[in-house]
């Protein structure tokens, strides 16, 4: 039985590829820094991956470590380098390939609207230009490495990403957020979906090279076409509010994290898309959940008692 270790496990990604990895038969064991004394487990490890001591010893007899760690954003800076080092030298010394979840944040606000496997990296945020960093070095470390990249996360989950707190938070009484100009095509990931695709290149890891990356296509939308879903999902005609960014620019004067945020804006602005030929290719077999039927999914969570019936059915 393949096995693999979930670094960053209670993390939006981590639950999701555990979720899909265990349904793939695989072995999986799950870090986290903490766990709960009732979520404790045989195959759960509760340790710092900064400790690459630890980790090495974690991840020895294990095929596979899919980084999906995400410090805090103000914490970018220092965090992401410290864990870099420390997933590398636990991958050299136990011969596991290391797969990571990737954004689009290294391509930079002058992007193409179609992003590629060729498309160059010209971040010039700081949170791009360090994802840029942590991707060379992986690049040049001689550990196997797989890279699938995606959009914004959709998910059935409450855990505060941009769908959650301002789409969906009060879709169900007609209202919703939407961050950018609705005519620009936006891209997002269906957490279930980008988990089995990365389970799926995990399978054919032995066909692919040191260092490979994929485009996970997801949903190529723009805002009207989000909100047209979000409307035949709950049965309302949406209020559809702009987000304040000028009063979010104000915040960002005294919180660090809204500063980040901020930092991110252009990608309302400017149009994209993955470009999935790739992946494609390499898993022809593979099959995307319908756009409609995600979005049924990731507004279930905020239905009240008396509409959510209408959601699940949208499921079925």
């Amino acid at each position: 039985m393949p096995s693999v270790i979930i670094l960053g496990a209670k993390g939006r990604f981590g639950r999701a590829v555990a979720t899909a990895f265990k349904a793939a038969g695989w072995a999986v064991t799950e870090q986290a820094r903490h766990w709960p004394d009732a979520d404790r487990a045989a195959h759960r490890v509760a340790l710092s991956c900064d400790d690459a001591s630890a980790l090495t010893q974690a991840v020895m007899g294990h095929d596979v470590i899919v980084n999906a760690l995400n410090p805090p954003y103000p914490e970018w800076s220092v965090q992401v380098p410290r864990l870099t080092h420390a997933v590398l030298e636990a991958a050299r010394v136990s011969g596991a390939t290391v797969m990571i979840p990737g954004n689009v944040y290294n391509y930079g606000a002058d992007m193409p609207p179609v992003l590629s496997e060729t498309t160059p990296w010209r971040a010039q945020t700081r949170k791009g230009r360090i994802r840029i960093r942590m991707e060379t070095a992986y690049r040049e470390s001689g550990v196997q490495t797989i890279v699938l990249r995606g959009g914004d996360f959709l998910e059935a989950e409450r855990t505060g990403n941009w769908f959650d707190s301002h789409i969906a938070a009060k879709a169900w009484t007609g209202k919703l957020t939407y961050p950018g100009a609705r005519g620009v095509v936006h891209t997002w990931a269906y957490l279930p979906d980008m988990a089995r695709a990365m389970v799926e290149l995990a399978d054919i890891r032995s066909s692919l090279g040191q260092f490979e990356e994929f485009g996970f296509g997801g949903y190529a939308v723009d805002g009207n076409t989000l909100i047209a879903a979000v409307e035949a999902v709950t049965g309302k005609r949406m209020r559809v509010a702009s987000m304040p960014w000028s009063v979010m620019r104000l915040m960002g004067l005294f919180s660090p994290l809204v500063r980040e945020v901020m930092e991110m804006r252009y990608l309302w602005d400017v149009p994209h898309r993955m470009d999935r030929s790739k992946l494609e290719a390499a898993l022809p077999a593979f099959q995307s959940t319908p756009f409609e039927t995600a979005i049924a999914a990731c507004l279930a969570p905020h239905a009240p008692g008396a509409t959510s019936a209408l959601a699940h059915r949208h499921l079925a």
